[in-house]
């Protein structure tokens, strides 16, 4: 264990777990506050006014809310999980939808439930890590295509889709670290002519684009053309769970055979609640998207070469130990961001991932940027 853990230091890679309260906008630690620009509370949700009327609103009814111990299929399924799940295919006008309690989950085991021998799956090569794991679990043929180019997806269709029963693509919406959105049209297109299910992951997407938060494929028009539309509830809707919007059949397909389901304890009450309260105002967050986009266009346009399409904006700082520095750096400036490291990233594309949220205003950003300014030599260009 010594050894494994000098590796890591040696590496730059030796990670730590510190011990933060969140307080608005704010981290705490050590007593001392630092505007939070890591947060996926995108729509700055952990309001306590929100906070408040939820628990006044919510009904014990002489229940026990705070746990659920047991799976979901012996007695964790309480009807805060039918009301939840109701609430979710409302939104997407859709058919069914499934809660599991982590995005995690969900990712690594949806796919091996819905694939046998003789179906091929196609993957972005930069989607999250848990879908990876999903993959290597199938028992299926997989592979990955060049992040975001449709031309290489294309070819490996021409010269394989004919050997194989099913084929799925997976892509996310809005990309984890570089922000950037994948072509959904064009996924679409290729979707009718080589007959594909496609699997979008909205998981940075959900709540913060589309008229009534859905993500991009609301956004883009595309909602009813995709197989599986899967979101996060422990992002911008700032709770606990993920889930995923499809038809029943396949519903009952995935409560059957998904193991990260069938063997995971149920989620409590308390948190379906919560989770239901906040998407029956979803669409109503208006004000809050429009702020967060604000705020994503002001950091943008001060980032040189900035690739982002949305409000995760990666900054470049080759080089493990250096990202690192310039990430203490920053907080000692009283900013708290967060350090990607190889190999989560490729080598020189290490970088200080900002993730926005509506909460901050004009003069956090201004601020933010002027600092920057002053540490530019430390960054990429």
């Amino acid at each position: 264990m010594k050894q494994i853990l000098q590796t890591l230091q040696d590496e730059g890679n030796l990670r730590q777990l510190k011990e933060t309260r969140t307080r608005q906008k704010y981290i705490i630690y050590r007593n001392k506050p630092y505007l939070n620009l890591s947060s996926n509370d995108y729509l700055a949700l952990s309001d306590t006014a929100l906070q408040t009327e939820f628990f006044k609103e919510i009904d014990l009814d002489e229940r026990f809310i705070l746990s659920n111990p047991s799976s979901r299929l012996m007695t964790g399924n309480s009807p805060d999980y039918t009301a939840l799940e109701t609430g979710l295919a409302r939104l997407y006008g859709k058919e069914s939808a499934l809660v599991l309690g982590s995005g995690f989950l969900l990712n690594s085991g949806l796919l091996p439930a819905v694939t046998e021998p003789g179906d091929l799956v196609i993957a972005d090569r930069l989607v999250h890590a848990s879908i990876i794991e999903g993959l290597r679990l199938c028992r299926c043929h997989w592979e990955r295509f060049r992040h975001n180019d449709m031309e290489h997806l294309q070819r490996i269709l021409e010269n394989k889709r004919g050997n194989y029963n099913r084929a799925y693509v997976v892509t996310e919406s809005i990309f984890s670290m570089d922000g950037d959105i994948a072509p959904l049209e064009k996924l679409t297109e290729l979707k009718r002519q080589y007959d594909l299910r496609l699997y979008v992951d909205e998981a940075h997407a959900f709540g913060v684009r589309g008229k009534s938060g859905c993500g991009v494929c609301e956004e883009k028009g595309v909602t009813g053309q995709i197989d599986y539309v899967v979101g996060t509830l422990g992002k911008a809707l700032c709770s606990q769970g993920a889930f995923v919007i499809c038809d029943e059949e396949t519903k009952q397909v995935l409560v059957n055979k998904m193991r990260t389901l069938i063997f995971s304890t149920a989620l409590p009450p308390v948190s379906l609640m919560w989770s239901k309260f906040l998407i029956d105002r979803l669409p109503a967050f208006t004000d809050r998207r429009t702020a967060l986009e604000a705020n994503r266009r002001s950091l943008c346009d001060a980032l040189p070469d900035c690739p982002s399409q949305s409000h995760i904006l990666p900054i470049l700082v080759p080089g493990n130990f250096q990202v690192l520095e310039l990430t203490e750096t920053l907080r000692q400036e009283g900013y708290w961001v967060t350090a990607i490291r190889y190999p989560t990233v490729p080598k020189t594309g290490e970088r200080i991932r900002i993730s926005l949220t509506s909460g901050l205003n004009e003069n956090d950003i201004t601020g933010f940027i002027s600092v920057l300014k002053k540490h530019a030599d430390k960054m990429a260009r």
